[in-house]
């Protein structure tokens, strides 16, 4: 069984030893926005969402516990929570990777000139993005805070870890390599959590949890969860996942996920590359050395688009469409072209290349004769757009050419999103047959810490792939991706004080050097 805890769903997945889905339970989670550029979700409705889903998958299989080999849990990376270990309730909301409440002191930070040490310790950029400024604020916001870590209470975790705890009735305090690399605490180089970086966040260590790696059993389930204990035998974020799920086992194999925010990530073997051009250097998983397939600890070059899927519900809510996103796609497609139409779903700013958290939505291009399908298109064009942006950092970086791309996550449903992505991108798009890449991830994981596989027979489990060949020429895929680079352009830095602009933004340096690049 796969646990797959995502940014807007709970969801359980039960495999069989073909890689077929026996049963699936999904049930949707509630983000809250108390001010603008916030996010928070409730850690019991995670909790309680992804223990109902995991009995609910149980019983569509018409399985028991005691039949499970092992479990896998992967999900939603980044995402900040604080609890009380005598009690395993948490302290307020959690602060999901979305959440931009730490851009001060994430410039604060820059200004101090830490961003180098964050860069060359952790592969990541000095973000609100990561966890560890979400760290500092829920240990600074909550009054408890003090008493519980003198009383050795206070616990502090990433989904993983909190799911872990749970499932075990607090015997488990763990997280694994791939989900420690988000918190912006990790050195890179040795998976060991960083005691500068610990001081310079205001982190104590002895709140964080233990170190894994992604690949091994841990611990078991407390029985009267599920019926019966069970091994869990694999921790993985969820983008690791899928990259693991499509079968990205050699370097140069690159994957985007397409959910709420899209997720390109290349395998680069086991020496990471050094960030730049606004990508992220990250753990791919770690294993016991006995697993050859993988190797172990793997790392990858990574690149995030903060709004994907999340700008179709956007345009779907705004059109009134009443099959939701999913009803985006056959839109665009009445459109032959976007009419003039950009759209720069810069919501919570923008990501790869830019990082940009002052950044903001932007319309651009209307006229009295746009209409919905065109506002439709440009949705859809914007996700592949800013998907180009990042491959080409990402070819950039690594000096390898990406001759196709790997596609997962709920958008990747979408035909006409994945047809106008290998237009755009002018390289082939293959979509996998089982759709649920992530928890794929997780399970094959589980599965080969347990032995229920061997190591020959995980690449077949995905079954096979439908491949979206480009055939759009190559001026006009050009000339789309620079009007939207132009559009881009004006988003950025659009929220940022007066002052700030006229200083001007590393990251807009940053993004000139990839478009020329």
């Amino acid at each position: 069984m796969a646990l797959d805890q995502g940014t807007t769903n709970s969801r359980a997945i039960v495999f069989d030893h073909a890689g077929q889905v026996l049963g699936m339970a999904q049930e949707k989670i509630s983000s809250y926005y108390p001010q603008p550029g916030w996010v928070e979700q409730n850690p019991e409705e995670i909790w309680e969402t992804q223990l109902h889903c995991a009995q609910q998958a149980l019983a569509r299989a018409g399985l028991q516990a005691s039949d499970l080999a092992a479990l896998g849990v992967t999900n939603q990376r980044e995402t900040a929570l604080l609890w009380d270990a005598a009690t395993g309730r948490a302290l307020g909301n959690a602060i999901v990777w979305q959440c931009r409440r730490t851009a001060a002191r994430c410039e604060e930070l820059r200004q101090a000139g830490f961003e180098p040490l964050i860069e060359t310790r952790t592969g990541l950029r000095l973000d609100p993005y990561f966890s560890a400024t979400k760290f500092e604020w829920l240990l600074t916001h909550h009054e408890e805070t003090d008493r519980l870590l003198a009383e050795g209470r206070l616990r502090l975790g990433t989904v993983d870890s909190f799911l872990a705890w749970r499932l075990t009735a607090g015997r488990l305090h763990v997280t694994d390599h791939t989900n420690a690399s988000r918190t912006m605490l990790l050195d890179l180089h040795t998976l060991t959590w960083d005691e500068e970086l610990l001081r310079l966040f205001q982190v104590p260590r002895a709140a964080l949890p233990k170190l894994v790696s992604s690949c091994g059993v841990l611990g078991e389930t407390e029985p009267s969860l599920l019926g019966a204990p069970v091994p869990i035998a694999a921790l993985i974020g969820d983008q690791q996942a899928a990259l693991l799920g499509q079968g990205a086992f050699h370097v140069g194999d690159c994957k985007n996920t397409y959910g709420t925010g899209c997720f390109l990530l290349m395998n680069v073997g086991t020496t990471p590359l050094a960030p730049a051009h606004g990508l992220l250097s990250t753990v791919a998983w770690t294993t016991v050395p006995s697993i050859k397939l993988l190797a172990t600890p793997s790392y990858a070059l990574e690149g995030s688009v903060f709004m994907a899927g999340g700008a179709l519900q956007w345009v779907a809510e705004i059109l009134g469409l009443e099959g939701g996103p999913a009803q985006v796609g056959p839109m665009a497609a009445k459109a032959p072209d976007n009419g003039g139409t950009y759209f720069v779903p810069a919501f919570i700013g923008l990501g790869t290349p830019y990082w940009d958290p002052h950044a903001r939505g932007l319309l651009i291009g209307l006229t009295r004769a746009t209409r919905q399908e065109h506002l439709a298109r440009a949705a859809e064009e914007a996700i592949c757009l800013q998907t180009r942006a990042v491959m080409e950092a990402m070819e950039a970086t690594s000096g390898l050419k990406i001759n196709r791309l790997l596609a997962d996550g709920g958008a990747a449903s979408d035909d006409f999103l994945l047809q106008l992505q290998a237009d755009l991108l002018g390289v082939p798009v293959s979509r996998r047959d089982l759709r649920e890449s992530t928890a794929l991830g997780a399970a094959a994981l589980a599965g080969l810490a347990v032995g229920f596989w061997k190591e020959s027979e995980i690449p077949a489990l995905a079954g096979g792939e439908q491949t979206f060949t480009p055939n759009l020429h190559k001026h006009i895929r050009n000339d789309l991706y620079h009007e939207w680079l132009r559009a881009a352009e004006r988003a950025a830095g659009w929220a940022k004080p007066a002052a700030e602009v006229q200083a001007g933004d590393s990251a807009q340096a940053d993004a000139h050097h990839c478009q020329q690049s």
